[in-house]
């Protein structure tokens, strides 16, 4: 089967089902008659921009972080306005807290946009830390964050 084929199948399947394993979905595309590695389904989980999301009811599953016309830059300062409440620099780490459900979507988005200041990203419910190399990078990312946060957001 080509890659197009089992990527069309694999965003099926994750549309139409709550899959929240890799191994999940290898059983369900098997089930269909699609043999896959887990090296592949990882990588089809990248290539597609595949994310955990957590529902309402808390149970943790894939969607497919679908883009729109907007540039990736204009997603992100968009999305801190509507979704960081909080931002502190602990030296070369900024902690982000988001609205709850919010914080896989955001790290996406900045992991998409590749940025130089960032060495990694790990995301939770409604937090996320943005791990720099330096803490002036970091500082950097921090000031970023600030000029788009809307203060209006309240947590209580």
């Amino acid at each position: 089967m080509k890659k197009e084929q089992r990527q069309a199948k694999i965003e099926q399947l994750i549309t139409q089902n709550e899959i929240a394993t890799q191994d999940e979905l290898m059983q369900a595309l098997a089930s269909m008659g699609i043999r896959a590695t887990q090296a592949t389904i990882s990588r089809d989980i990248r290539e597609m921009r595949i994310i955990k999301e957590q529902d309402t009811n808390g149970r943790v599953h894939y969607v497919v972080f679908k883009g729109d016309h907007q540039s990736e830059e204009e997603k992100l300062f968009e999305n801190i306005h509507e979704m960081v409440t909080d931002i502190t620099q602990v030296e070369f780490i900024n902690i982000i807290h988001t609205l709850p459900r919010n914080a896989n979507v955001l790290t996406a988005i900045i992991d998409n946009l590749k940025l130089k200041e960032v060495a990694g990203t790990m995301a939770g419910y409604d937090t996320i830390l943005i791990i720099s190399k330096s803490s002036e990078d970091a500082k950097n990312i921090s000031a970023l964050f600030k000029k788009y946060i809307d203060k209006t957001i309240t947590t209580d």
